[in-house]
C-alpha cells in the first residue's frame, strides 16, 4: 500500500528574508515494492538507473574532496547499517593532505577502487569542500558504465554528477553526505530525519515525489524532463570543460552558499550566455545562503530578481524555495531521471516518472 510522508517546516526564506513561510514536503514510499524494481538495464530518457539496493549490499564511503575523520562518519555509518547495509570506509577516510582527504593520487585511487569493485553497490561521498575537479579527468569509468552503481553526494560532488551525466549517462543521487548526519538520531530535528530517510528511499528504488507551497514569484506551468543540476558555482566552473553539461530539454536545479549577490548574478549570466537557460524545460531554484553585501557596495537585487531577469524571454516554469542545497531541508534528488515539474498558484510538485 502506498503512503506519503508529510512534513511542514516553518522558517525563514532561504534568500535572506525574515518573512516566515511553511513548506510541505512529500516523498513517496511504496511498501509493496521490492528492492530489485530497478536494474542496470532500466533506461530512463537515455540515462540508466543503477540497481536498487538490497539488504546486505555494500555501500562504500570515500572522500574525493575535503578531509574527514572516522569519528565524523560514524553517525552516518550507524544509520546506514541500521538500514541493513554493509558499510566499507575507503582509504581516504581519516587521511588528510591540507584541506583534502589525502593527496590527489590517494583520492583518485580510492574512488577508482570503489567504482571498479563489483561488491560495492553504492558510493556515498563523505563530504564536499573542494577537490573533485582535481581528480575527475583521471577516472576510468569503464567498469562503472558496465556495472552502474549509485553515486551519492552534493556541493563539490556536482563535478562527478555532471561528468557522469555527460559521459556515462547513468543516474546518480544528489543528497546529503556523511557529514550531514546528526550525531544523535534520537535528538535530531524532524527535517534532518526526513531528508536522510529520503536517501534510503532513493536507494531502494522508490519514486521520489515532493510537494511544497508556492513562492509568489514562481512562474507557473507543467513540464517533463530529465533532472540535472547541483551547485551553481561548480556548474559555472565546469563551463567549456570536459565535464560541462548539456541542459537542452532538461529540468535544471541549482543551489549555492556563501556567495555575494553580485557573484550569483554573474553566475546566472554565465548560464544565460553559455546557452544553458535557453532551451530548458524548467528551472528549479533551491537554497541560496547569501553573503551580506559590504557596506556601500549593496547590489540592490534579490536572488528572485536575478533569476527572473535572466529567464524573462523564455516560457518555461520556474520554482523558487525548493528544499535542496546547503541547508537542513536538503532532500534527495535522482539526477538523470525523468521528472514532472508542476507549478500552480497553490502548490509546486516535482515527481519522478
Amino acid at each position: 500500500m502506498n503512503r506519503k510522508h508529510f512534513l511542514s517546516v516553518a522558517g525563514a526564506i532561504a534568500f535572506g528574508s525574515s518573512v516566515p513561510f511553511k513548506r510541505r514536503v512529500f516523498y513517496e514510499t511504496d511498501d509493496t515494492k521490492t528492492n530489485d524494481t530497478n536494474d542496470s538495464n532500466d533506461i530512463n530518457g537515455g540515462y540508466r538507473k543503477p540497481p536498487s539496493l538490497k539488504q546486505g549490499d555494500v555501500i562504500g564511503i570515500t572522500s574525493p574532496a575535503g578531509f574527514i575523520t572516522f569519528e565524523e562518519i560514524q553517525p552516518a555509518k550507524t544509520v546506514l547499517e541500521s538500514w541493513g547495509y554493509t558499510i566499507l570506509p575507503g582509504a581516504t577516510i581519516g587521511k588528510r593532505n591540507f584541506t583534502f582527504g589525502g593527496t590527489d593520487e590517494e583520492r583518485l585511487n580510492d574512488l577508482q577502487q570503489m567504482l571498479d569493485d563489483p561488491k560495492i553497490k553504492a558510493i556515498m561521498c563523505a563530504r564536499g569542500g573542494y577537490g573533485s575537479i582535481r581528480i575527475v579527468d583521471g577516472i576510468d569509468w569503464t567498469k562503472f558504465i558496465a556495472q552502474p552503481k549509485w553515486l551519492i553526494g552534493f556541493s563539490d560532488i556536482t563535478v562527478l554528477h555532471n561528468h557522469i551525466h555527460k559521459h556515462c549517462e547513468i543516474a546518480s543521487i544528489h543528497s546529503k553526505m556523511t557529514n550531514s548526519f546528526p550525531d544523535d538520531w534520537t535528538k535530531a530535528e524532524p527535517i534532518q530525519i526526513e531528508t536522510i530517510i529520503s536517501i534510503k528511499d532513493a536507494l531502494k528504488g522508490k519514486k521520489m515525489s515532493y510537494t511544497l507551497m508556492p513562492n509568489s514569484q514562481n512562474i507557473t506551468g507543467s513540464t517533463d524532463g530529465i533532472l540535472i543540476g547541483g551547485n551553481l558555482k561548480t556548474i559555472e566552473s565546469l563551463a567549456g570543460s570536459n565535464s560541462d553539461i548539456n541542459t537542452d530539454g532538461k529540468l535544471l536545479f541549482v543551489e549555492d552558499t556563501g556567495e555575494y549577490l553580485y557573484s550569483i548574478d554573474r553566475m546566472f549570466w554565465n548560464l544565460k550566455r553559455t546557452g544553458k537557460l535557453k532551451n530548458l524545460k524548467g528551472l528549479i531554484i533551491g537554497g541560496f545562503k547569501i553573503k551580506p553585501d559590504d557596506a556601500g557596495e549593496e547590489f540592490g537585487k534579490t536572488v528572485q530578481d536575478i533569476v527572473l531577469e535572466k529567464v524573462k524571454e523564455y516560457a518555461y516554469p520556474v520554482c523558487f524555495d525548493f528544499p535542496v542545497g546547503h541547508q537542513r531541508a536538503n532532500f534527495a534528488l535522482k539526477c538523470g531521471v525523468q521528472h514532472r515539474l508542476k507549478i500552480t498558484a497553490t502548490d509546486v510538485s516535482l515527481n519522478e516518472i
